[in-house]
């Protein structure tokens, strides 16, 4: 057998039932649409429900709320800065050994142990990692944001403009 020979079994591939065309054939006329009223006649646009507001204009288009004023920190574990084995961790450092990238703000965790004491300098620490690091005999160096943190003062208030 080759691929020219093959076609579909008997009777599976029937002729498309084609309707409007005269009144000498099956589905003449009307057409299958029964007589007058809307789906009788032009196209309904899809998602159209008889005049009542539509379901994707009843659901809200915005979901949600986000904080202009978030500051997003990337993770850095105690683990993670020991297995570096360096006196010293600052942010160019991380940088260097792929555990940040350039302009990322570092916050320092406290999963792992330090076993020898380390110098950390970094942009935020959570309370178990400066516990840790100071307790291994370490020191702990905070770095200011390069922009002022929080929500600006309300305009307008009566308070702050005397």
């Amino acid at each position: 057998m080759k691929l020219h020979e093959l076609s579909p079994p008997q009777g599976s591939k029937k002729k498309r039932h084609r309707v409007g065309r005269g009144i000498a054939g099956k589905g003449g006329k009307t057409a299958g649409r029964g007589t007058k009223g809307q789906k009788a006649r032009g196209t309904i646009p899809a998602g159209f429900e008889g005049g009542q507001l539509p379901l994707m204009q009843r659901i809200p288009k915005l979901k949600g709320f986000t904080n202009p004023f978030r500051v997003e920190y990337v993770p850095v574990n105690l683990d993670a800065i020991a297995k570096l084995g360096l006196a010293e961790v600052t942010p160019e450092v991380l940088v260097a050994n792929g555990l940040a990238h350039k302009g990322d703000f570092i916050k320092v965790l406290g999963r792992g142990e330090l076993s020898a004491a380390v110098a950390v300098s970094a942009h935020g620490f959570s309370k178990a990692a400066e516990a840790s690091i100071t307790a291994a005999g370490g020191s702990v160096t905070t770095i200011d944001l390069p922009f002022k943190v929080g929500r600006p003062p309300a305009k307008g208030n009566a308070l702050t403009n005397r």
